[in-house]
């Protein structure tokens, strides 16, 4: 064996394998998932290859980032900060900075925060990539981004018209030069567009080139608090007849924050039979919606609590990292879970595992991951995460980072633990246990 995980709580799509027991992973020296066993703790561990102690921890398939705006990420500030944190003063500031790219400047802030993302067990990742760039410099550079990660990561680039397909000049020319030169996802922006028109064309523009070359649709889809912005009905049903279905996202859709509740069931039914998936990005949707409204204040998230209901996929994206959108940010997928679940009030007992599941398996639905991608099952490439916390529950409650992250069999990330030491009152200094319970 390469290596064996000893004691781990398993974390699988259906849930915790086994509540009360523990298991063993068995890795090969091909990188991938020999076997998992039950957990003996009488039996001596190996002596050869790499051995990791769980002590009951979670193991989980890695963490998915299914939006991220890579190509925007640190730039923050530059040239303008965005003083009046719209949406629309956001895409302002980026139209100004894109005409300094370079394709250092790109790869360089890109990586940094992959790095990040792989410290906090994040392995696979669906980047927008904005291509109303004449030169096409920031895509140039991301893919070049992507075939030096893919022997640790596997990085999705989503060919995103930020300024519009129909509204922007030469705008349908540039999102098939950026197919053709190998981005493996079509994005649109219609409620961008200059017309209701123009942004029902932009998406059958974008689910034609998608079909021509066998690609996957990622529409940013209503992102606005205009109940009139109705795109993600058009998007559902060209995904349902053309067969595109499970490989079409709506990402955003936070004006479904503002549809009434006739609406909304007929827009539940027609998701629910496209087989669409939905992105919310709670960083992102919190801060940039309800902008233009005095109170009561619209938060912007899409109808996350009934898509789910619907039997509809429904992910959390990270979105944007200290760009003119979201001036903070550091990747994290709990903690995108954690305010996810807050804004769109997944706090039931029931809940919160599913809030996890969204940065994890219905994540990795978005993009389109199976069986022999993903997971913590015999054949499985060895890619996994080690949380310090015995329950999706409690890694959220106490936002914990990974013990280890595994890429294919190989450490990725190491994070020792590192205790508070604390002198209170009538006590000697003792360790502060963030995991007690006292009931």
């Amino acid at each position: 064996m390469r290596m064996i995980v000893r004691g781990a709580r398993l974390l699988h799509t259906s849930g915790l394998s086994e509540p009360s027991g523990l298991s063993d992973v068995e890795v090969g020296e091909d990188g991938r998932i020999a076997r998992v066993i039950p957990y003996d703790d009488q039996k001596e561990p190996p002596a050869t290859g790499i051995l990791i102690e769980a002590h009951g921890g979670l193991l989980t398939a890695p963490f998915v980032e299914p939006h991220i705006h890579l190509d925007t990420a640190l730039t923050a500030g530059e040239p303008r900060p965005n003083t009046s944190g719209t949406l629309w003063e956001g895409i302002a500031c980026w139209s100004e900075r894109k005409r300094t790219l370079t394709r250092e400047d790109v790869i360089a802030r890109a990586t940094e925060v992959l790095r990040w993302q792989a410290a906090h067990g994040v392995l696979h990742v669906r980047t927008h990539c904005d291509v109303t760039d004449p030169s096409l410099t920031a895509l140039d550079a991301l893919l070049e981004v992507r075939d030096r990660v893919r022997d640790v990561m596997n990085l999705q680039i989503v060919a995103f018209p930020q300024e519009g397909i129909v509204s922007f000049p030469d705008g349908e020319a540039l999102l098939r030069e950026a197919v053709a030169r190998g981005a493996d996802v079509v994005g649109a922006i219609p409620h961008f567009e200059d017309t209701r028109e123009d942004g029902v064309a932009s998406l059958r523009t974008a689910f034609a080139l998608a079909e021509e070359h066998g690609l996957r649709v990622d529409a940013h889809c209503d992102e606005i608090d205009d109940e009139q912005s109705r795109f993600v009905e058009v998007l559902a049903t060209l995904a349902l007849r053309s067969g595109l279905r499970e490989r079409a996202t709506a990402s955003h859709t936070t004006a479904m924050g503002s549809y009434n509740g006739a609406y909304s069931f007929k827009l539940q039914r027609l998701l629910s039979r496209s087989g669409i998936n939905l992105v919310a990005n709670p960083f992102a949707n919190l801060n940039l919606q309800g902008r233009f409204d005095a109170y009561p204040k619209r938060r912007g998230l899409t109808q996350v609590r009934e898509m789910l209901a619907a039997g509809v996929n429904v992910a959390f994206g990270h979105d944007d990292v200290m760009d003119p959108w979201n001036a903070l940010g550091t990747a994290n997928p709990l903690q995108t879970a954690l305010v996810g679940l807050y804004a769109a009030q997944l706090t039931g007992a029931d809940d919160i595992p599913v809030a996890f599941s969204m940065v994890t398996d219905r994540a990795a639905r978005v993009l389109g991951l199976d069986a022999d991608e993903y997971g913590i099952t015999a054949g499985a490439p060895a890619s996994f995460v080690l949380l310090p916390a015995p329950s999706p529950e409690e890694a959220l409650r106490r936002q914990v980072r990974p013990r280890y992250v595994v890429s294919r069999g190989s450490v990725l990330a190491e994070t020792p633990p590192a205790p508070t030491r604390l002198s209170w009152p009538g006590e000697p200094p003792s360790d502060v246990d963030f995991a007690r319970r006292l009931r």
